[in-house]
């Protein structure tokens, strides 16, 4: 599979350490506004091509599939582009800025018969993998309800992050959107059809505090800042099922916080910090923690299995796990989050 990379950022090196790695893999283009780093991209991952509008990457160059690793706003146009080229592609989240805009990629992506997957790393775990695969297996019975937050104390990345109309937004769509993904995959993906939410911007990002650093986009700016710095939402399933989240970018807590909780019928977990079952056995409340590689979160690991992933759809025609759909149906979900929090009001989910 002869691939392309659009947007040279911290993301998209993981994505080329991880195509290096792969063996069906030829990393043979690389694209970015900024040449001089395409060009120092290109080199450290032995890609032959270089380009600075990737509408001549597509139309020069004999890749087969592209990975996506820009500013969200340019996701959907350059993903549309791209499938219309005659090429798959692997975009990074949030899928776009909105749903309509996840529908018109996946409508393209049909139309052109090429995959479009989304870069929902944190399916890709060892420990969330293995929660999923006890849950198939009805280990857990039937899973109703997952709560889950990923919070920060002091984590606005400023820059174009902090940009609403390049963003779409705050940590709901930056943070949240991992969070909603995981629970509704646990969940396989049931179809919401109504959302409760908040979005809050009452701490700023920060900027002034001393003593302590975050990282920063490389274009921050103390003065602009466009976005929420919390967000919660309840969102409804149609099968009866729930889920509620929480996310922050910047908010007055102890600490930096990921969680995520599943209350099954025969059975309950937790996902993060580390992964735990709680269940009854022989009549006795019964806890138990599988034994997994790691500790924190692995991202060379997760994101080699998710690049492995796509080559595999490509290059063998397997089954996709992160489809078009899957971002159409999360963007929805963001969307309304966004909508309530405008109107005080609960959202229908169309």
């Amino acid at each position: 599979m002869k691939v392309g990379i659009i947007g040279t950022g911290n993301l998209a090196e993981l994505h080329m350490k991880s195509y290096k790695k792969n063996s069906d893999v030829e990393i043979t283009a690389v694209c970015d506004f900024n040449l001089e780093r395409a060009k120092q991209k290109a080199d450290e991952f032995g890609a032959k091509e270089v380009y600075q509008d990737y509408k001549d990457m597509l139309a020069k160059s004999d890749i087969d599939a592209v990975s996506v690793c820009t500013w969200n706003n340019t996701h959907a146009p350059i993903t549309i582009d791209a499938l219309n080229a005659g090429k798959n592609v692997l975009c990074e989240k949030p899928p776009a800025l909105s749903a309509q805009q996840a529908m018109d990629m996946e409508k393209t992506a049909h139309k052109n018969r090429k995959l479009l997957m989304y870069g929902f790393v944190r399916r890709f775990e060892e420990k969330t993998r293995l929660l999923k695969q006890m849950i198939d297996d009805g280990d857990l019975g039937e899973i109703y309800y997952i709560k889950t937050g990923y919070l920060r104390r002091l984590g606005n990345p400023g820059g174009w992050f902090a940009k609403k109309e390049i963003s779409g937004g705050g940590p709901l769509i930056d943070l949240g959107v991992h969070m909603v993904d995981l629970a509704m995959f646990l969940m396989s993906k049931p179809n919401p059809v109504s959302v409760f939410g908040n979005t809050f911007y009452k701490v700023g990002n920060m900027a002034g505090v001393k003593g302590t650093s975050a990282w920063k986009a490389a274009d921050f700016q103390n003065n602009i800042n466009e976005v929420e710095d919390m967000a919660n939402g309840l969102i409804k399933f149609e099968n009866g099922s729930s889920i509620y989240l929480e996310t922050s970018w910047t908010s007055h807590i102890k600490k930096d916080t990921t969680y995520l909780e599943v209350f099954g019928s025969k059975g309950g977990a937790v996902l993060e910090p580390e992964l735990e079952i709680y269940t009854v056995k022989n009549q006795h409340l019964t806890d138990f923690k599988p034994i997994l590689k790691g500790g924190g979160f692995d991202f060379d690991g997760c994101f080699s299995a998710e690049i492995d992933h796509f080559t595999d759809c490509v290059v063998n025609g397997i089954e996709c796990t992160c489809t078009a759909q899957d971002g159409v149906r999360i963007m929805k979900v963001l969307d309304a989050i966004y909508a309530s929090s405008e109107t005080g009001q609960l959202i229908d989910v169309k």
